[in-house]
């Protein structure tokens, strides 16, 4: 992009962008080094802001006067009525510190300026030589990020804030929240063609819709798949079901499941209140368990509402000695203690003979399917990222250590990796006993329970390992990367590792189903393998949304 007036410079970290209504080839953008103007729809650009404005947040244009422009800062706002060769700071009637984060001008008045910061909204009916604090929104609601006028109906205007969107039908004397308060609204979207059609961009819920002039919204997200999953688990009994977890969305996050293989996907998390889900399993009854920001919860096989399995069990021994005549003799009692465990819990692995929990508060067992539950910090720590099992060895992991049991969990022996691993993300067991480790530094191999680590290369991405995983299809282990979407396959217990498909996005971690890869990414959603990939999954070595 050209700046007009030296043909060199150019237009960085642009913030916002406005069309004059009076003039269809003036653009004006907002960016952090200030106010740009083009009066030839984009082919060259001029500076007309001043120095002292600082980073532009918003931009207004008159609508019909297009030398008239408004730009909201980190620190108030400015205008001008020349095209830039004047600036004036207003701020009459704002709190002082106030960032604008967007400014609208009424389309049948220009007199009436609107103005969003983090301290309310704001209205001038003087083209900005004073602003009033519109009043009848919660203090609560008051960091509104985005206005947007009708344009069919200028009495009408929406305000997008961190607690829902709300709406004026008289040009701002009152308001009304039209969605719930969970919704964080980034921008909103009146379609000009019909104002009843209003679209709203969130934090959490991606794209919410409203053919009813916001009265109701529902999701808008097919083929939208920006969403932080955690896990994926493919049903045992009914091949064609799928669950994935996912995390940093409250009431539009949770669990959804597919029935039909991934094609479809409905959300499944009543019962859960809006909490993380950072890993599922299946029983054999075929309930499935999630591992949540506050504690685990249970979904029977033919349930609709997740039921929380949090109680903790600690047994309190005591002894007294008791005298008898001339004999004294010790009495041992032993107490129930009930807790809840309401700590984060990152992995469980699920047994024939017992369930284990990687938590934040420690580890914790439960021998009678989950109805309760045992434990907390082992050998001094507190903190588990992973754990797995094979039969009575259990081995889990803190951020920079191996913890394993020979004995189902009740006694544990420590061990460390190389001294500059910082952060493990996943152990994992083989069925030889073998124990894996992915960490930001690098996998890690113990084929001696611990005695010795390898740091595997052959391969392999020597850094930013998220996961490795035993394909008990195919009997190998597969492991995934934040740097690559190279899936990497070895049979030979991570000797040796060979280059699969390329996802062409960075990967979390690898499922296999129904013979193609399936994978969860960092911020875009899960991708599938292709059907018609030559180099598939059951075939044992690309992938596509």
């Amino acid at each position: 992009m050209r700046c007009g007036r030296s043909d060199t410079g150019s237009i960085s970290g642009v913030r916002a962008l406005a069309i004059a209504a009076s003039d269809s080839k003036t653009i004006v953008a907002g960016a952090i080094d200030g106010v740009f103007r083009s009066q030839d729809g984009g082919k060259n650009w001029d500076k007309i802001s001043q120095a002292a404005q600082g980073e532009i947040e918003s931009i207004a244009i008159d609508p019909k006067d297009a030398n008239v422009i408004y730009a909201g800062t980190w620190h108030l706002a400015w205008k001008t009525g020349d095209g830039g060769a004047n600036w004036e700071h207003i701020k009459q009637g704002m709190i002082e510190d106030s960032d604008v984060f967007s400014v609208i001008v009424d389309s049948d008045n220009p007199s009436i300026v609107f103005a969003s910061a983090c301290s309310g909204i704001y209205r001038s009916e003087n083209a900005g030589e004073l602003f009033k604090k519109i009043q009848g929104i919660p203090f609560t609601a008051r960091r509104t990020r985005i206005l947007k006028q009708d344009p069919v109906n200028p009495q009408i205007v929406y305000a997008g804030t961190t607690e829902g969107l709300w709406r004026t039908t008289d040009l701002g004397k009152t308001w009304k929240q039209v969605t719930g308060p969970e919704v964080v609204v980034n921008d909103v979207m009146v379609d000009p063609r019909n104002s009843s059609r209003v679209l709203l961009a969130t934090d959490r819920g991606g794209v919410l819709a409203s053919d009813n002039a916001a009265q109701t919204f529902s999701p808008s997200n097919h083929g939208y798949t920006h969403r932080y999953v955690t896990s994926i688990l493919a049903g045992k009994n009914d091949p064609n079901t799928i669950l994935v977890g996912v995390v940093n969305d409250r009431e539009w996050g949770g669990v959804f499941a597919s029935k039909d293989g991934g094609k479809s996907w409905s959300q499944k998390s009543a019962g859960l209140s809006g909490k993380d889900v950072f890993t599922l399993k299946e029983t054999s009854k075929g309930d499935f368990v999630a591992g949540t920001s506050h504690g685990i919860y249970l979904l029977a096989a033919n349930g609709t509402q997740w039921q929380p399995i949090n109680s903790i069990i600690t047994e309190k021994v005591s002894s007294r000695v008791v005298k008898k005549g001339t004999k004294k003799t010790t009495v041992v009692t032993k107490t129930a203690i009930k807790s809840v465990l309401d700590a984060r819990v990152n992995e469980i692995e699920i047994t024939s003979k017992r369930w284990v929990a990687a938590t934040t508060a420690g580890l914790f067992i439960s021998t009678n399917d989950g109805k309760s539950w045992s434990g907390g910090p082992v050998l001094g720590k507190q903190e588990f990222s992973s754990v797995q099992a094979q039969g009575e060895l259990i081995a889990a992991a803190s951020t920079t250590n191996i913890l394993l049991s020979s004995d189902g969990g009740s006694t544990w022996k420590p061990f460390s990796l190389a001294s500059y691993v910082t952060s493990i993300r996943g152990v994992t067991l083989t069925p030889e006993a073998e124990i894996l480790v992915a960490s930001h530094e690098g996998a890690f191999s113990s084929s001696d329970s611990g005695a010795t680590w390898q740091h595997l290369s052959n391969g392999i991405p020597d850094k930013n390992i998220s996961s490795i995983t035993y394909d008990t299809t195919q009997k190998r282990l597969l492991a995934t990367s934040t740097e690559t979407g190279v899936v990497f396959t070895s049979d030979n217990g991570g000797r040796k590792w060979h280059r699969g498909p390329d996802a062409g996005y960075p990967l979390r971690r690898i499922s296999v189903v129904h013979g193609r890869f399936m994978a969860a990414t960092p911020f875009d959603g899960v991708i599938v393998q292709p059907e018609n990939e030559p180099q598939s999954a059951a075939a044992g070595a690309g992938m596509s949304n």
